[in-house]
């Protein structure tokens, strides 16, 4: 579908179909027309229809041949919008990942919680990526979210097979000062590098836990399913759900980009 079809959209149709609102999509337009060039032949997509190419893409991940042919232009060209605009937006600064977290606005960001998640990915010649959980080749993607606003504070992301505890460890510096994090059971042995963690507690084969521990374990995974609702959200754009094409190149690039456009949309509400 075309911007000239797009338009007829109401908000919320339109937000099924790109995944993002109507006021996100014309500040997309805005910083993507500060680096048209001025000199030159003239794509023969408008700036609308290439920003609609891009997130068609994302959304529904079919394959650049199938996307080109929607839109009408050869399949190096729709490759080419993808990735143009992708870099564009990254520039524009106004889509990253926070870099310092702003003070004095009445919010505590002492409270985050850490998570993991796996992308399946084609199988790579030379990585050893293979889960045993997913059995499958997979792209591990590990977030940070502020307990409250479910505001992504930051992603790390490895193309190897690795134990999500050893992926936090080696990601301890994006940890915000003195913050207090919730984990899930997979982070066993994160009180010797952060004590300031607390974690479910994990029951023994054949053991039952007692009534009380049940409702401790219950309260910390009230406040941890936030990370869930953040990775399903980040997930119904298909290209971060389904099995990723090009042994996972530019996937984590990807990955930060549609964080940083999550973030921006939960500003709006």
């Amino acid at each position: 579908m075309k911007y000239i079809d797009s338009k007829k959209l109401p908000e919320t149709q339109f937000k099924r179909y790109t995944g993002i609102s109507w006021s996100t999509f014309y500040l997309m337009v805005e910083q993507l027309k500060m680096y048209v060039p001025a000199k030159g032949r003239p794509p023969k997509l408008s700036i609308e229809d290439q920003i609609v190419l891009c997130l068609s893409y994302w959304r529904e991940y079919r394959t650049l041949f199938h996307v080109a042919t929607s839109y009408g232009v050869l399949e190096p060209t729709a490759s080419r919008i993808v990735r143009q605009v992708g870099d564009c937006f990254i520039k524009s600064n106004l889509f990253n990942l926070p870099k310092h977290l702003s003070e004095g606005e009445g919010i505590d960001w002492n409270g985050v919680i850490v998570e993991a998640t796996e992308i399946p990915i084609q199988r790579p010649q030379k990585i050893e990526s293979y889960s045993v959980k997913k059995k499958t080749h997979t792209f591990k993607v590990q977030a940070i979210i502020h307990d409250q606003t479910q505001k992504i504070l930051s992603l790390c992301s490895s193309h190897v097979a690795i134990h999500d505890f050893e992926l936090f460890k080696r990601n301890l510096d994006q940890i915000p000062a003195g913050a207090f994090i919730l984990a899930d059971t997979g982070y066993q042995g994160i009180y010797t590098v952060y004590p300031n963690s607390v974690l479910p507690l994990k029951v023994k084969k054949h053991c039952k836990l007692d009534p009380e521990l049940k409702i401790y374990n219950q309260e910390i995974n009230k406040r941890r399913i936030g990370i869930e609702h953040v990775f399903g959200s980040l997930k119904t754009f298909k290209i971060l759900a389904e099995r990723y094409r090009n042994g996972g190149k530019r996937l984590g690039l990807r990955f930060n980009l549609i964080g940083g456009i999550y973030n921006l949309e939960l500003s709006e509400k």
